[in-house]
């Protein structure tokens, strides 16, 4: 472990204090090991911790809508429906997002966007609260749809920001492990969020999860308002319009970071949509009920937490472009799988190894496209791979609910998989950037 740069002697000061300070240093170095060193940035420690609480609360109220919207429905559609609403914003103003991330202040930006989540959910939770002479809630299929639409608006202006920060709260021999970590802690909000939200609507209801949501924001609103944030150098003053073609160029410029947002795309068009039929699956396929739901999103949670905790003490990953190649085979395998799977177990197992391969790719292309920017470009670029990231899977989403109208909904799902299992396979055996890729 680098234990930073040298400490050099101040003038004035004796070698008795140098060297007390030197030993201040090295212990703080030793109470943070190799796995978990990011933390031993104090603003890091905040926005790792606020950002995993509120996490949380934003898996138990994604388990609660989706179980609400196959209790209003019972259809599959409607499931993709909801999820488009909810992702579509991504491919719409993402970009824009990036351009202001590289403008504007990037933690006052992100005090905005999450105080409007938070009164979204409380505004669910309202709605989800109040229920008809039949004991079904009152809230409507499009009332839903809506919402998830402005939630993802605000998520999407806060994503580039997000990721562009990190690299501002630790020292740059850290922003491996940093962004590990913070996959780390997302995915321990899919064991812990998902598993909390199945025995919370059974304790308090639906609404119940949309409010212990709203209230989870407040963990992250006190840790940005916490954070020393660093001043940063006013952009140029040039249109937005500008501002995102110069993105484009210097993304076009970078042949290994241009693959990577291509393999990004495929497997947010084709995989990840996956995540959102997990409570059809639950309901229909495996009969498992509301518990049954918590433990097979904990199941893909857990494998992902070991994922990113794997490359976290790996600190370096040496050939990457293979590392994330092989990951997205065995990921969109264990896709095809449960797909097909009508065994509550197996299912459980394999959407542990989705987990795992999934964060573990993922983790790969975040830390190749993080070192590959410059601080400049560093919002533009986040923004261009958060909108395929987190801007494709809606019309996936929609993709593989218009086919579960014509097909069975697993036989869809595992040929979306399947496409993207091709295209991995021959991305890498044609582009020399990806292969050389270390």
């Amino acid at each position: 472990m680098s234990a930073g740069p040298p400490i050099e002697e101040p003038s004035g000061i004796g070698p008795e204090l140098t060297g007390a300070v030197t030993l201040v240093a090295e212990t703080e170095l030793r109470d943070f090991p190799q796995a978990i060193r990011a933390l031993r940035n104090p603003n890091f420690r905040l926005f790792w911790s606020g950002n995993f609480l509120s996490n949380i609360g934003t898996w138990m109220q994604n388990v609660a809508q989706g179980w609400l919207v196959i209790t209003l429905t019972n259809s599959a559609f409607w499931l993709g429906v909801v999820s488009f609403a909810g992702a579509i914003p991504f491919l719409i103003f993402t970009l824009f997002g990036g351009v202001i991330a590289d403008r504007v202040n990037k933690r006052r930006l992100l005090l905005v966007t999450q105080t409007v989540m938070m009164l979204l959910a409380f505004l669910l939770a309202a709605l989800a609260f109040f229920k008809g002479p039949d004991g079904q809630p009152l809230i409507r299929i499009w009332e839903i749809a809506a919402i998830a639409f402005l939630n993802g608006t605000a998520m999407s202006m806060n994503a580039p920001s997000y990721q562009a920060m990190v690299p501002k709260l630790v020292k740059r021999e850290d922003l491996t492990n940093a962004i590990a970590l913070n996959s780390a802690q997302f995915n321990m909000s899919r064991i812990l969020g998902p598993t909390l939200g199945g025995y919370a609507m059974i304790l308090l209801g639906v609404a119940g999860n949309f409010f212990l949501n709203g209230l989870s924001f407040v963990a992250v609103l006190l840790a940005l308002m916490r954070i020393r944030y660093p001043d940063e150098k006013p952009a140029r003053r040039e249109s937005m319009l500008s501002s995102l073609r110069g993105g484009f160029r210097y993304l076009n410029s970078e042949p290994q970071m241009r693959v990577l947002i291509v393999m990004t795309a495929a497997v947010s068009f084709f995989g990840i949509p996956f995540l959102s039929f997990i409570p059809f699956f639950a309901k229909v396929q495996l009969n498992a009920g509301e518990s049954g739901l918590g433990w097979l999103m904990a199941g893909s949670g857990l494998g992902a937490v070991l994922g990113a905790m794997t490359v976290a003490v790996r600190g370096i990953i040496r050939r990457r472009g293979v590392v994330l190649t092989t990951a997205g085979i065995v990921f969109f395998l264990s896709i095809i799988g449960f797909s097909y799977s009508h065994s509550f177990a197996l299912s459980v197992c394999l959407a542990f190894f989705e987990g795992y391969s999934g964060i573990t790719m993922i983790s790969c292309f975040n830390i190749s496209i993080q070192h590959l920017s410059n601080d400049e470009m560093r919002g533009r670029i986040m923004s261009i791979y958060a909108t395929g990231f987190l801007g494709l899977p809606p019309l996936g989403a929609l993709l593989a609910g218009e086919l579960s109208r014509h097909i069975p909904t697993g036989h869809a799902l595992a040929a979306m998989s399947g496409m993207a299992l091709l295209i991995f396979v021959g991305i890498f055996a044609r582009s020399h950037a990806l292969r050389s890729l270390d």
